[in-house]
């Protein structure tokens, strides 16, 4: 049975339980900060199990998207560890539990997909006779199939747990018969292909358990370990959702998968990694050096090294990407929509570390031939983090290839240097934040909230504190506050949120942002201005209007800008964030290079025209599927209701959104892009304004052009003119100026070979000379050396408040023993500063411009120590 057909199969089956099928979540959680990326079944619908919010089913079931990376250096080595895999799940919320959750799990796997019964073992909990008393009676399997187990209970802290039983595979006596190949063993023979989780506790702050109320179930089946055993492979990269990447990259590579073990290794890995490179990039992860463009960068960049272990030179992930999306795209379409996206992206990436990985790895092997002479088992903890900050090398990929020639390295010392580094930026920026704990709203009866647009009298639903509720808050507490009707618009789809005032009786509060919930809750975030307010009081509420209409006319811009970027761009264009805030607009979208002058101005011009017509925008709500049908641009990675808000201008944009927008484009005044530039791999950033903010660039340009035109003498429109004929005299005048330099130099250097002194047949020298900065010191160090056949000299200068230092030998200097990378090395040291080089030709500079005398007069001192 095809992979495809198992994860169709499972899914059927439990639709036909009464379960609802749900599309796989994104590979981002959504609301759970908690969380870097999706690694479990079960964590998309966390808030379902917790009880915070109402699932639209209480049977549900999914084939959901996973990624880990805590075991990635174990991808490849063994036949079953993966960065992606897919999690088959059944869900119950308060619903069935132990009984059928059982019983589902043997039909699916003995009726369904027809696994032999005396193959199957189970574990149990040793408390849990419930769950034993089911498979030994109710379905029948052996004692002796039947193994109790101390880790078999689930619990992460607090909150919900309960045992759990599991389903084990016996692959047969070839996979070993050694104790580690028994059951409860870590060999391969017994294999786990099912977990089914019975949360029926609730673990307390003090460790003890109170009985759920409502009791659920968690259930995990691998679909990479189902396919192994269906297909009858001894490991998961032989079945076909892995083996048809593999022969893909065995063709380029030009090796034969099964000949060689490490060959066979670099395969999987690339395999493996493919998967997760195509599915990350499609829930809109981007390569970066944190959080999750990290994991994605480090996943990139390790394929492409093992690409390149087994002779693939040229850029690959393209092909990978391809044959991963022929694969996937049955059960995941939107694969094949952003096929061409996920592919620049990677590409892009893949090129900028295939610049940097020769230098990088020449670097490396430099720091760990360094290590062996000096008979070190492992690299510096700095040389580890030059080769991450200076050339993209993961941390984790230094240590692998350092691992293959037998070395550790310090891994405290690259987090002390890490820190270092972002301590420094840290202090460069002096960011600040807003931290704040959401509200618990399980006593909150949403049916009595409303979401109307107007100020006037409502009501404290709730008042919260550090995510707990109080009754009332005084002057300069933070508060969250949810309100009977809230008119603030809640921050969203890149637009922040809404302020204002909320006026009691006897106090008032600032209103700083408005968000939403997992629940669709919303609630705004304020400060206690003055006096006092609490829970269930009467209360006004004002929102900052005009703030609202600037954001309003920037949002709309906003999707102006986006539509006249594809028309100019083209289709490939997708957006990848958004920040829309009073006075001005960002919008980051996906290109591959910088954007020319000329095409900024089509853009902006395209805008403006849509502008000045005054477009009415039209908004209204439909089903998602109908709003893709009309062309509606979704936000890259954004998960989207069955119902959504739709908001267009005609024959122009179409896009979903739920933020805020003018009436007409008229009201945006006009549109200015104030800048674009660059911000990772294949990321573009444009920042632009609107209304008054785009009229008073423009008059500030006005009066720059005034003032330059007053300085030239002449009326605006002759200022270039003017600047070409002041361009033409300056470059005159540089030339007569190199004139004067050139002669100048050539009767320094005369005197400067005067100075020459003479040991074993070779001349040496060494002198202060005038030098704007090091490329004219090496201009003249370069002439130096033409005229001064078989010597050696170093030559320094003062640059600012800096010095500089060249220093070259000839051929037979070096030969008799002379090093100018030592001789320029030392003397530099002497004025506080470091360089070094070849042995003949080194520069260097220093700090201390007192001390270049003497440094001259030590470098030529180490000369003369040289020649033998």
């Amino acid at each position: 049975m095809k992979g495809n057909d198992i994860r169709k199969e499972y899914l059927s089956f439990f639709e036909s339980k009464g379960h609802l099928k749900l599309d796989s979540f994104s590979l981002i959680p959504k609301d759970d900060p908690s969380l870097l990326l999706i690694g479990a079944g079960m964590a998309p619908l966390k808030p379902y199990f917790t009880g915070k919010v109402e699932p639209p089913c209480h049977r549900i079931t999914t084939s959901q998207k996973c990624i880990r990376t805590g075991d990635i250096e174990n991808v490849g080595r063994t036949a079953r560890h993966h960065t992606f895999f897919e999690m088959l799940g059944n869900f119950s919320f308060g619903d069935y539990f132990k009984k059928e959750a059982i019983s589902w799990a043997w039909e699916f796997l003995t009726e369904v997909v027809k696994l032999e019964k005396e193959k199957l073992y189970v574990t149990v909990y040793p408390k849990d006779k419930e769950a034993y008393d089911y498979w030994k009676n109710m379905i029948g399997i052996p004692e002796n199939h039947i193994f109790a187990l101390e880790d078999n209970f689930w619990e992460i802290g607090e909150g919900p747990c309960g045992p759990d039983t599991e389903i084990f595979y016996d692959q047969g006596e070839e996979f070993g018969t050694d104790p580690a190949n028994q059951m409860g063993g870590d060999g391969d023979r017994f294999l786990e292909i099912w977990n089914l989780v019975f949360s029926q506790f609730d673990r307390q702050k003090d460790g003890s358990y109170l009985t759920l109320a409502k009791k659920n179930i968690d259930t995990g089946a691998g679909l990479e370990r189902l396919a192994a055993v269906l297909q009858h492979k001894k490991n998961n990269f032989e079945t076909d959702l892995f083996f048809p990447i593999m022969q893909e990259a065995s063709k380029l590579a030009k090796v034969e998968y099964g000949v060689n073990p490490q060959g066979d290794i670099a395969l999987k890995v690339i395999a493996d990694h493919s998967r997760a490179i195509t599915n990350l990039i499609s829930d809109g992860v981007l390569p970066s050096n944190e959080g999750r463009g990290y994991v994605l960068r480090r996943v990139l960049r390790r394929a492409i090294r093992f690409g390149k272990l087994i002779g693939i030179q040229e850029q690959f992930m393209s092909q990978m990407i391809d044959v991963v999306i022929a694969m996937m795209k049955p059960a995941y379409p939107e694969l094949l929509e952003k096929q061409s996206f996920i592919k620049k992206v990677a590409s892009v990436e893949e090129a900028r570390f295939q610049s940097t990985l020769n230098a990088g790895m020449d670097l490396l092997s430099e720091v760990m031939e360094d290590a062996k002479k000096k008979k070190q088992d492992s690299l510096s903890g700095a040389d580890v983090f030059k080769l991450y900050d200076t050339y993209g090398f993961p941390w984790e990929l230094t240590e692998e290839i350092a691992q293959e020639q037998g070395l550790s390295i310090d891994k405290d010392g690259f987090v002390t240097s890490m820190n270092e580094q972002k301590e420094r930026a840290r202090n460069a920026r002096a960011k600040v934040s807003m931290k704040v704990v959401t509200p618990d709203t399980t006593g909150v009866d949403s049916s009595r909230l409303t979401y109307e647009d107007c100020d006037g009298e409502t009501e404290v639903v709730l008042l919260g504190k550090n995510g707990q509720e109080i009754q009332s808050a005084t002057d300069g507490e933070e508060v969250t506050v949810i309100l009977a009707n809230n008119p603030f618009h809640a921050e969203g789809g890149g637009q922040i949120g809404d302020t204002g005032r909320i006026i009691g009786k006897s106090g008032v509060i600032t209103v700083e942002n408005c968000r939403t919930l997992p629940d669709g809750i919303s609630y705004v975030i304020g400060t206690v201005s003055e006096g006092i307010i609490e829970l269930n009081s009467s209360v006004n509420v004002i929102v900052d209007r005009e703030r609202r209409h600037a954001l309003a006319r920037n949002h709309t811009g906003t999707h102006l800008l986006q539509a006249a970027l594809r028309k100019v761009l083209g289709n490939t264009v997708n957006q990848a964030g958004s920040l829309v805030l009073p006075d001005r607009l960002r919008f980051d979208f996906t290109w591959p290079e910088a954007i020319s002058a000329k095409q900024l101005c089509e853009v902006e011009r395209l805008v403006n025209e849509e502008i000045v017509k005054g477009t009415p925008v039209e908004f209204c709500t439909m089903p998602i599927v109908e709003a893709k049908k009309l062309g509606a641009m979704a936000l890259f990675g954004e998960k989207y209701a069955d119902v959504v808000r739709v908001v267009s201008v005609k024959d122009f944009s179409i896009e979903l959104c739920g933020g805020s927008h003018v009436s007409n484009t008229g009201e945006i005044g006009s549109f200015r892009i104030v800048s674009e530039s660059g911000i990772g791999s294949g990321i573009r950033r444009i920042e632009a304004i609107t209304g008054l903010a785009a009229y008073d660039a423009m008059d500030k340009d006005r009066q720059l052009i005034n003032r330059a035109a007053y300085l030239l003498k002449g009326k605006p429109e002759e200022i270039t003119e003017r600047i070409e004929k002041l361009s033409l005299a300056l470059k005159e005048a540089k030339q007569a100026m190199d004139k004067l330099k050139a002669k100048h130099a050539k009767d320094t250097i005369g005197d400067l070979l005067a100075k020459a002194e003479e040991k074993n047949g070779v001349a040496y020298l060494g002198a202060v000379v005038e030098a704007e900065d090091m490329n004219e010191l090496r201009k003249i160090a370069d002439l130096v050396k033409d005229k001064l056949d078989k010597g050696a000299f170093i030559l320094g200068c003062v640059s600012g408040d800096k010095v500089n230092f060249v220093g070259m030998a000839s051929k037979d200097a070096v030969a008799q023993g002379v090093h100018m990378g030592k001789v320029v090395s030392a003397a530099a040291k002497i004025c506080n500063g470091g360089g070094g080089g070849k042995p003949d030709k080194a520069q260097a500079g220093g700090k201390d411009v007192s001390k270049l005398d003497a440094a001259i007069a030590e470098g030529i001192q180490l000369i003369i120590g040289m020649l033998n």
